[in-house]
């Protein structure tokens, strides 16, 4: 399997639920946009950061796990897209032993951090679900257009009717 090593470009927060979009960046400047729960969200984050938690969070657990039984995290793969759900599995040398664990991109991602080990995502998973930034709107195709679809719809759902326009605030005096 053809696979492309990513960084973590960002991560950033949904306005209108609870989820979060993990973004992905490979060298070619395409992006991946994942949608996470805010829990992974965070640990994510926390590991990013350096930030040190009073006890271990799960995926401190599990870095510790692999640690102390003489594994070493090789590298995590998203490796799928099917129906929109993305795929990842983490994988390991045991004893030189070659073995891949299934798990959800959010999970394998803040585990990477936590291991500093690379992160790849499949060739056609990035064909399938990435995004290039254009330079302007007439160069977007419609297959970009079709993978932004979700935004759209973050976007549509959007209720601004509760905002006051400026016209209702007073101005402060100088």
């Amino acid at each position: 399997m053809d696979m492309v090593e990513v960084s973590i470009d960002s991560i950033r927060v949904s306005l209108v639920s609870h989820h979060r979009i993990v973004v992905l960046k490979d060298p070619e400047d395409r992006y991946l946009p994942i949608w996470i729960g805010p829990f992974e969200a965070d640990a994510i984050t926390i590991a990013l950061q350096g930030g040190d938690v009073a006890r271990p969070l799960t995926h401190d657990l599990m870095r510790n796990l692999i640690a102390e039984t003489g594994a070493s995290a090789q590298h995590i793969l998203v490796s799928e897209l099917r129906d929109d759900i993305f795929f990842a599995r983490i994988v390991l040398d045991v004893d030189g032993r070659h073995v891949e664990v299934d798990s959800r991109p959010s999970d394998a991602i803040a585990l990477a951090v936590r291991l500093k080990c690379p992160i790849y995502v499949s060739d056609s998973v990035m064909e399938k679900a990435s995004i290039t930034p254009s330079v302007s709107m007439e160069t977007v195709s419609a297959e970009e257009v079709e993978k932004l679809s979700a935004f759209r719809d973050l976007i549509e759902d959007l209720d601004l009717s509760d905002l006051e326009s400026d016209q209702d605030h007073p101005k402060l005096e100088d």
